[in-house]
């Protein structure tokens, strides 16, 4: 989540809303965390205004409404007003899915499973093979507001910001 809501700060027209025929620019950035549910049924509370969160902000928001989804403890106001969502589809062992845009929203992105593969390490010394963790991001997005460019970058910001996370940090 926070590499999402960093990368929407860096690309912010990946959080706009059409409506008819208007491009809305949306000053917050509430994220949308679609979210299974022990029925099979999924619904998508939102993170509000995720960008005035810190890492463990984030955290305690995700698993609060998660939890409050699972046991149908979500209020009418925890459902709405979404500006971009993420979907895991990885949960269900997945590598890889096609999320569908939430409108009016105009972008979504899903994550994969994390898996083990083989990969080639460029070094100065020479290029090998080792095992790396990996996982696919899946974005969607509408077509008429967001063009390839912006959506390539907006997803390889996402992943740059992911391979850079630094575990050990302060939160």
């Amino acid at each position: 989540m926070e590499a999402i809501v960093k990368a929407i700060k860096d690309f912010p027209m990946i959080n706009v809303s059409v409506s008819g025929n208007q491009i809305i620019k949306r000053k917050d950035i509430n994220i949308g965390m679609a979210t299974a549910l022990p029925s099979g049924n999924l619904i998508v509370p939102v993170i509000k205004q995720a960008d005035r969160l810190n890492l463990t902000g984030l955290a305690k928001s995700v698993n609060e409404l998660a939890n409050n989804a699972r046991n149908n403890n979500l209020k009418p106001e925890d459902i709405q007003g979404g500006t971009y969502t993420v979907t895991n589809v990885g949960t269900f062992g997945n590598v890889m899915g096609t999320p569908i845009i939430n409108q009016p929203q105009v972008a979504i992105l899903a994550l994969g499973a994390i898996r083990k593969v083989p990969a080639v390490i460029e070094t100065p010394h020479g290029d090998f093979i080792g095992i790396r963790h990996k996982m696919f991001l899946s974005h969607s997005y509408d077509h008429r507001v967001v063009d390839g460019a912006l959506g390539g970058q907006f997803v390889r910001r996402v992943a740059d910001y992911l391979e850079q996370f630094d575990g050990s940090r302060e939160i």
